[in-house]
């Protein structure tokens, strides 16, 4: 074979594996991407593979024949220098490129990857009477309620599935968790992708309910499709530059759907400190996209950045602020985030909240960080107190014999106290209570089967311990809901178990029925028949049953 042929042919194989193999593979074509050098490596030794191999035969024969020239060894013998010098290159720049690009030698580059102004806990977390803007449900049990919506769908269920990645958006001012239906197989896609993905489920994280909404235009692009329907092939095409991050399906504000993805780039040397600086809006219906700078994304976009990547740029900035030997050896100061993270909502925005703790520390918290999703400003608050996992095992042990487990908690303020609240969830992820610990002291613990319940607990422990006066004490209702007294007389007790909860029940000389759960007031088990009480109580959906808010016992009976 002529060495100009075996160069041309050599190339064209390598052509077409490469092709093949990007296609499969995706990289970015990016010199700030590890992932370029490597492909770039692979086409490398492909060549020389293919060359080598093509030659093989010829050089084979005519060394068994003894008419292999010695000019011919070093012909061979140069070539493979060659490639191997040319292999060397990306192999360093991937070497070097790592090292020069580490906490290493680039500690305070890292350090100050961001800056924490400190904040004040009470002006921007003011008391609520109820917590609506905190999903306190987590993905597990979202993506049990959205499985169960779908579930009664036949003419969906055997088609689709719903996508487990459940992204966290402020739809129309409250929280919500929504996630698009994905095809179950290769071969629900071929059947299917004519028709495109119907609809997507949308979580309320705060009231545990689900609903199946079909799309105006069915989606086309998607992760479970195949070949030019894939998204990440889509978005490729079209961005081939771009280092992509995280994609999250949300909606805007008028119910469309849309791919937020993040597009990122190295802050320090080569590859380090990768942030995102470009957005990319993409419509799955019909393949159009926007890019945008980081400082333009519109207002109603929610997740850019995400919580693993704010919780990791805070420990760089927590744990290298006195240099890199300082964080390996002697910790001086030394502050990293706990192991999870929980979302709020203020204003228009989502925000991560997660606690932070000294290095050396093991179950308590300094303070807390919130850093927002659309923009990854940050904020601390320094708040002294248990650690979220020290809260969850509180809220767990209140309610030990049941076997509930806490979901990962969030901050909010009670009467000036930070108090985490979580919801504890059942062997089947399903929510069945509410708990509260006080962040300052966690064997201040209240639980009820609904927040509301859990918070009045919650408020009289803390009178109770004498951190708040009876006067300071806030309603505890929410103000569409007005608070009315009566003063009646006990005509029958009854406790009856609702879903592994006590409630009492009591019967007035009025005709009416007062309920209350035990585990919110355990001093109800003091009344007996005839006792003559004042309740402060609010009517319910169901006509003569009350639910009780406060009670005493009636001063005309000389009780208190």
């Amino acid at each position: 074979m002529k060495k100009s042929t075996r160069w041309i042919l050599a190339s064209v194989i390598t052509a077409v594996i490469s092709a093949l193999a990007y296609y499969v593979v995706l990289p970015p074509l990016n010199f700030y991407s590890s992932a370029f050098w490597g492909a770039l490596l692979f086409v490398i030794v492909v060549f020389g593979l293919v060359f080598s191999f093509l030659g093989a035969k010829e050089g084979l024969n005519k060394l068994f024949q003894g008419q292999l020239k010695k000019k011919k060894f070093k012909e061979s013998n140069s070539y493979t220098k060659i490639f191997i010098i040319i292999a060397a290159i990306p192999v360093a720049v991937l070497i070097v490129g790592h090292l020069i690009s580490s906490t290493f030698f680039n500690a305070t580059a890292y350090a100050n990857i961001i800056t924490v102004p400190e904040a004040v806990f009470e002006e921007d977390m003011p008391e609520n009477d109820l917590v609506t803007n905190i999903p306190l449900m987590d993905s597990e049990s979202a993506n049990i309620i959205g499985n169960r919506t779908l579930g009664a769908l036949s003419d969906v269920v055997s088609q689709y599935q719903v996508n487990g990645s459940y992204a966290q958006i402020n739809y129309q001012g409250t929280p919500k968790k929504v996630s698009t239906l994905e095809y179950v197989d290769f071969f629900k896609w071929l059947n299917n992708r004519n028709n495109g993905i119907p609809g997507y489920v949308m979580v309320d994280p705060v009231n545990s309910s689900a609903d199946y909404i079909k799309f105006s235009t069915p989606i086309k692009y998607t992760d479970s499709a195949y070949f030019g329907d894939d998204l990440m092939r889509k978005l490729r095409f079209d961005y081939p530059t771009k280092i992509f991050g995280s994609i999250a399906f949300e909606l805007d504000e008028a119910g469309n759907p849309y791919y937020i993805v993040s597009c990122m780039k190295p802050k320090i040397a080569l590859f380090g400190g990768m942030d995102v600086n470009e957005v990319i809006i993409f419509n799955p219906c019909d393949g159009t996209s926007t890019l945008h700078a980081l400082a333009d994304t519109p207002s109603w976009v929610d997740n850019v950045f995400t919580g693993y990547l704010a919780s990791q740029k805070y420990d760089w900035h927590g744990t290298l602020q006195n240099g890199f030997w300082n964080s390996v050896i002697g910790n001086k100061d030394c502050k990293v985030t706990t192991d999870d993270f929980g979302y709020i909502i203020i204003g228009d925005d989502v925000w991560f909240f997660t606690g932070v703790t000294s290095v050396s520390s093991d179950e308590s918290n300094i303070g807390f960080i919130v850093s927002n999703a659309r923009t990854g400003e940050y904020k601390f608050y320094p708040v002294i107190g248990a650690e979220e996992y020290s809260a969850m095992g509180a809220a767990q042990g209140e309610v030990q014999e049941k076997g509930y487990v806490a979901s990962f908690p969030s901050l909010i303020n009670v009467s000036g106290e930070a108090t985490y609240i979580m919801v504890l969830k059942d062997a089947n992820g399903i929510v069945k209570m509410h708990a509260l610990v006080n962040v300052e002291n966690y064997s201040i613990v209240a639980t009820g089967t609904t927040q509301t319940d859990a918070k009045q607990a919650y408020i009289k422990l803390l009178m109770q311990e004498g951190i708040i006066k009876e006067e300071e004490a806030p309603s505890i209702i929410s103000p569409e809901i007005e608070t009315k007294s009566s003063t009646i007389t006990v005509n029958e007790i009854r406790i009856i178990t609702v879903d592994g909860n006590s409630v009492m029940y009591l019967t007035g000389d009025d005709g009416n029925l007062y309920k209350q759960n035990i585990s919110a007031d355990e001093a109800l088990l003091l009344l007996k028949q005839n006792d003559r009480l004042t309740v402060n109580y609010h009517d319910t959906d169901v006509e003569k049953i009350r639910q009780i808010v406060s009670w005493s016992f009636a001063q005309a009976e000389g009780n208190s």
